[in-house]
């Protein structure tokens, strides 16, 4: 009702000549009330058509503390490891991803699950200072 008695107040030196300028605004709040279901009924077939996706489960304590780990190597070293041990590439696979001799990719590798077990073995000494 207010969208039409503003539009109505805006028109009023149209709308004041009219015989019946009640009449135009009930016309026009009825256009508007029509308008507006038209538009919600065809926001609930979309939505019923496309209902929302499902909730991503939470992230395990394990994934969040191997993420922090892997944050904290070196990042070529993290790289290999994870296109080896995520991605199942071979070291060969790797070494011409990146461009580097395999050695180099073992050496990263290795380096790597050192660097790795460390920060791993520093979360396990807090959890076990913290009694988890």
């Amino acid at each position: 009702m207010q969208e039409a008695f503003l539009r109505a107040w805006q028109r009023w030196d149209t709308i004041g000549a009219y015989d019946d300028p009640v009449g135009w605004v009930r016309r026009v709040a009825w256009n508007l009330a029509m308008s507006r279901y038209r538009r919600l009924s065809l926001h609930r077939l979309w939505v019923d058509r496309h209902p929302p996706p499902e909730a991503v489960p939470p992230l395990e304590p394990d994934r969040i503390v191997l993420v922090a780990a892997l944050r904290k190597i070196p990042e070529m070293q993290r790289r290999a490891l994870v296109l080896h041990y995520v991605a199942d590439l071979s070291v060969a696979d790797i070494a011409a991803e990146t461009g580097v001799a395999e050695g180099t990719v073992r050496s990263w590798l290795s380096r790597g699950r050192a660097a790795l077990a460390e920060h791993l073995a520093e979360f396990r000494e807090g959890r076990d200072e913290r009694g988890l």
